[in-house]
């Protein structure tokens, strides 16, 4: 197991937004995490992220507890995370924004491997690095910003939302790249997607949360078939 959380609860402000979430991420699998808006997801994110802090519960990383620790020491430790709407700086270029995605590791031949990694995923990324990132496509921000993580190599890796704002056909391709980085390099993923079809797709296993609160969980295959799943997000049943 790379990460257990357990009886976590959060708060913004008066409002508690995570109610009594328990869950697990094994190695080298894709986790999803299905849910309308308003249910917790990035909130959950933003916790395991050290953006937030937990009211109480536990979050376990590799077996250590990482309640208090500091967002830039969660990356340097392996968590890395692909934020809501890309989140790239458009003014800097390609390559100085996947340059700012290693800002944590010293060693040069590390940064230079997974500088070379990240352009053989995302070739198209390779044709534009001297180009402005605020000049690109919404896909192609979207590339940029799985690569400027992938160059804090990760050992597991958040996406919150990153089929939002995109075509079916980018959407398509962006998920095959995800799977293709999942497969042959073996990164753990929590996957947040409002798209519960393609996250169920794409995923290995699921927890759905409504209001705050873990309600079901179980592998992808088998929850995309569940009547509640298929009544509260998808609207027909998948085969």
């Amino acid at each position: 197991m790379l990460m257990h959380i357990s009886h976590l609860f959060v708060r913004y402000g008066s409002i508690r937004a995570l109610h009594d979430v328990s869950l697990e991420v094994n190695e080298g699998e894709i986790l999803s995490i299905i849910g309308a808006n308003g249910a917790g997801k990035t909130t959950l994110l933003k916790t395991i992220s050290g953006l937030l802090r937990p009211e109480s519960g536990d979050i376990n990383y590799r077996a250590r507890n990482v309640n208090r620790e500091r967002p830039d020491r969660l990356v340097q430790m392996g968590i890395c995370m692909v934020p809501e709407g890309r989140r790239v700086f458009p003014n800097l270029s390609v390559k100085e924004n996947l340059e700012l995605g290693a800002y944590s590791l010293n060693r040069r031949h590390l940064r230079q491997q997974l500088f070379d990694l990240t352009l053989r995923t995302f070739p198209k990324l390779r044709e534009r690095l001297s180009q402005h990132a605020g000049t690109l496509s919404g896909g192609e921000q979207q590339m940029l910003a799985v690569g400027r993580a992938l160059m804090g190599n990760p050992q597991l890796l958040l996406l919150d939302e990153p089929s939002m704002g995109l075509s079916p056909i980018i959407t398509k391709e962006i998920f095959s790249l995800i799977r293709t980085i999942n497969r042959e390099k073996g990164i753990s993923m929590i996957l947040v997607e409002q798209n519960a079809h393609i996250a169920l797709e794409h995923s290995h296993r699921t927890y759905v949360l409504e209001t705050g609160r873990v309600v079901m969980e179980g592998l992808s295959s088998v929850v995309k078939h569940d009547p509640a799943v298929i009544d509260a997000y998808l609207g027909f049943e998948t085969s």
